[in-house]
């Protein structure tokens, strides 16, 4: 006679156990690898971006630009919710798109289908294929004459003569252009009573975001507030 070799119930039940346990452990890790690396991606993302930029300003006398007329043609749109005014930078990637033409750099891969991606104060739709995510606080709004706050027109000397001359409780008094924010990650924090339900707390990076400076370097900030 022949023995027949297979599995029992409980051998087969361990089997799975052990897969189950494994798969338990290695996925927050694969999770977490992944969203480093689209951590990453945003920074090299942002840093194309102020690359662009400072080609434009060696085009243009060393002044950032004034296109608070685009702005508005894009759909200028201040939310009583949060953020309480627009930053969207949809004009950004128009003037800009003779030094990136890259549109994909306009969206963290963390961003795209998520909840916050399609968020009407984050998602600009330029065409089809030309949409921005990033926040630009110090383009924000189209008033005329231009804020301290904001930096339509102003070369970087004066952008941060401005922000030392009118201090604020939203942003710290800057030493230097390495000191001033240019561009951020889009977040909602969860302190804000008037952010919407779904979007109290998130970020596109958990618990805090990328941001380009006018220097043209990215800093990670940590922030609490957000998931």
């Amino acid at each position: 006679m022949r023995m027949r070799w297979g599995f029992t119930l409980i051998e087969l039940l361990v089997v799975i156990a052990i897969i189950a346990l494994l798969a338990a452990i290695l996925f927050p890790v694969w999770a977490q690898a992944r969203e480093s690396a689209r951590q990453a991606t945003c920074a090299q993302n942002m840093r194309q971006i102020g690359q662009a930029f400072w080609m434009y300003l060696q085009d243009y006398d060393e002044r950032m630009p004034d296109r608070r007329d685009l702005k508005q043609a894009q759909g200028y749109r201040p939310w009583s919710s949060w953020p309480p005014s627009d930053p969207r930078c949809g004009w950004a990637g128009i003037v800009l798109e003779p030094y990136a033409r890259n549109w994909a750099i306009w969206s963290c891969p963390s961003v795209a289908g998520s909840v916050m991606g399609e968020a009407v104060q984050v998602k600009q739709t330029i065409a089809p294929d030309k949409i921005t995510r990033y926040w630009m606080w110090r383009f924000d709004r189209p008033d005329n004459p231009v804020p301290p706050d904001n930096f339509w027109g102003k070369t970087p000397e004066q952008a941060v003569a401005d922000l030392q001359a009118n201090p604020s409780p939203f942003y710290t008094r800057p030493d230097g252009q390495a000191d001033v924010e240019l561009m951020v990650d889009p977040y909602f924090p969860r302190t804000i009573s008037t952010v919407e339900l779904a979007l109290r707390g998130r970020a596109v990076h958990r618990g805090g975001r990328n941001r380009l400076f006018l220097h043209g370097h990215i800093q990670w900030l940590r922030d609490r507030r957000t998931e």
